[in-house]
C-alpha cells in the first residue's frame, strides 16, 4: 500500500513562521510502524534507497551521526546528471519520534534552513509530519516543495515494500 497524503503540501505557511521566511508544509501517512520511519531516516542505506527527487538517481553517499550535535552529509546525482551535496547539524533527536536538523547545500552554504520531523503512531501506521523552514526565498521552498514531495512518494514505495 503506498502512502496518502494526509494533507496536501502547503509553501504557502497559513500558520505563519515566526521569521516571516518561506516554509513548507506536509504530512504523510505510512502503513508501517513509526520505528521503521525512523530507521528510513536514520539509517545511511534505508536512506539511500529513497533519497532525491528522481526514480532514476542515486544517492552517492550518505553519512548520519543521529545524535543532538551530530552532523550529516549525503550526495546524490539527479536524472540529469546533476551533482546535488547537502549537509546540516541534528538539533533535536527523540528516538521514534522527532529529528530536527539544519540543511545547507554545498552550493549555497549561507542559505541554512531547518527542517523538522515529528513521527505519530495512528490507526494503521504512521502519521509523519514535515516542516522545512527558513528558506530564503519563495523559489527555493517552491523547488524543495518539488523534490521533498517526490521523495516521499518514494518513502512510501520504499516502507509498503
Amino acid at each position: 500500500m503506498a502512502a496518502r497524503p494526509a494533507n496536501s503540501a502547503s509553501s504557502n505557511n497559513p500558520e505563519g513562521s515566526l521569521d516571516g521566511r518561506p516554509r513548507l508544509h506536509l504530512t504523510r501517512r505510512y502503513p508501517v510502524a513509526c520505528e521503521k520511519v525512523w530507521r528510513a531516516w536514520t539509517d545511511p542505506q534505508v536512506l539511500s534507497s529513497w533519497f532525491g527527487p528522481g526514480d532514476t538517481q542515486r544517492v552517492d553517499s550518505a553519512e548520519l551521526d543521529v545524535r543532538e550535535g551530530g552532523s550529516y552529509h549525503v550526495r546524490f546525482f539527479t536524472e540529469d546528471g546533476q551533482d546535488h551535496d547537502v549537509a546540516g547539524v541534528y538539533q533535536e533527536v527523540v528516538l521514534h519520534r522527532k529529528l530536527s536538523f539544519t540543511w545547507a547545500w554545498k552550493s549555497t552554504p549561507d542559505r541554512v534552513s531547518l527542517v523538522t520531523i515529528a513521527l505519530r503512531p495512528v490507526d494503521g501506521g504512521t502519521e509523519l509530519d514535515f516542516v522545512h523552514e527558513r528558506f530564503f526565498d519563495r523559489q527555493a521552498c517552491d523547488n524543495h516543495a518539488r523534490g521533498w514531495t517526490a521523495s516521499f512518494a518514494k518513502l512510501g514505495a520504499q516502507l509498503a515494500g
